[in-house]
């Protein structure tokens, strides 16, 4: 009588486990969520598209006017004077012209479309590390902000590594956190809204290559467009007024350019300036390296000629980006689900069965 109540409390039993367990919900493991990539989780304010390989800064629309204005000037240069130009010349200006345009073009979308030097921002643990650390150098007396300052010694000189309360981090030499990208950017030239982008380490070689052949081209179609409409006048010989009214796209042209060159061609000798003597923008802007801040006050990044600062801006090796905004976003280990209710119940016959 007792054997036969044990064998079907046994059958009860094996068939309850069997049924709990052949569930899909009840693995042991959690399910995984999907993938995210860095950049769709970026701290900064920028913008990115085709799936994290071009980054921009937020405010893109003057790039946009800048990228108008260059498209639409070679576009009627190419139209309306090359063909003419060409036939009454040499078929040469078009394809000098040709290869300014295309080196403009690819210029500027390498410097607007690339990581200009972006720093990582530390995160929550390098935060709490660094906190203890500035707080055992401070003798443990509780907490107290990190200092605003550090100071290393480059080349003899005293340079201040300043501490970012937005990234967490005491900046590398020469970096700066851009207001409008926010992000510490390494080398930071300025965040230059004609290219929708900062200029820093990893592209300022690029805009240095897009001014100064922007100056090129301006002139360039400055230029060929007047001589185009000098040989319409004397050609027909109705006039230089007559050869203004048969030729309106090369007046337009001739209008952008003459008030455009002007900013374009400073701008080039003045970064021109700068790469020879190894300074940045934001550094010649605060007078870092002036004399008037004292006699031993000097530049410690010049390597001494011109040259050779030349070489280490523009043929240097491009440094890689430290921000990995591609790669995958590390989740958490899988954790252990709690028990099922087929092994509670398991557990729980086995326990009747144990008193019985």
């Amino acid at each position: 009588m007792h054997l036969g109540v044990s064998e079907s409390m046994r059958e009860c039993e094996y068939s309850q486990i069997s049924t709990r367990s052949s569930t899909p919900m009840e693995t042991p493991y959690k399910k995984r969520t999907p993938k995210k990539r860095k950049w769709e989780a970026f701290p900064g304010r920028n913008k990115f598209y085709c799936d994290g390989r071009i980054m921009m800064a937020k405010q893109t629309g003057v790039f946009y006017l800048t990228l108008v204005l260059i498209l639409v000037t070679c576009g009627l240069f190419f139209t309306f004077d090359c063909p003419f130009l060409a036939l009454q010349l040499t078929p040469i200006i078009p394809v000098i012209g040709g290869v300014l345009f295309l080196f403009v073009l690819g210029t500027l979308l390498r410097t607007s479309f690339s990581d200009p030097g972006v720093l990582p921002r530390a995160t929550p643990d390098e935060a709490a590390d660094l906190e203890r650390q500035i707080d055992v150098a401070n003798g443990g007396t509780g907490y107290r902000p990190p200092p605003r300052t550090k100071e290393v010694v480059i080349n003899g000189q005293t340079v201040k590594l300043k501490y970012c309360f937005t990234c967490k981090i005491f900046r590398p030499p020469r970096a700066s956190h851009c207001s409008l990208c926010d992000n510490c950017v390494e080398r930071f030239d300025h965040h230059c809204p004609w290219v929708g982008n900062c200029v820093g380490r990893r592209n300022y070689r690029f805009f240095y290559m897009f001014i100064l052949s922007l100056s090129f081209l301006t002139i360039f179609i400055f230029a060929f467009a007047i001589t185009h409409i000098i040989l319409l006048a004397v050609s027909h010989r109705s006039g230089f007024l007559n050869a203004l009214k048969d030729s309106p796209a090369s007046v337009l042209e001739v209008v952008v350019c003459f008030f455009s060159v002007w900013s374009i061609v400073g701008l080039s000798g003045f970064h021109t300036y700068l790469i020879s003597s190894n300074q940045t923008t934001n550094e010649d802007i605060k007078g870092s390296w002036s004399s008037k801040r004292g006699k031993d006050n000097y530049n410690p990044y010049s390597h001494g000629n011109i040259f050779t600062n030349c070489c280490a801006a523009l043929c240097g090796p491009l440094p890689p980006s430290l921000i990995d905004r591609r790669g995958f976003i590390q989740s958490d280990a899988p954790q252990l689900a709690p028990p099922t209710n087929g092994i509670t119940m398991y557990g729980a016959t086995q326990s009747q069965q144990s008193h019985m």
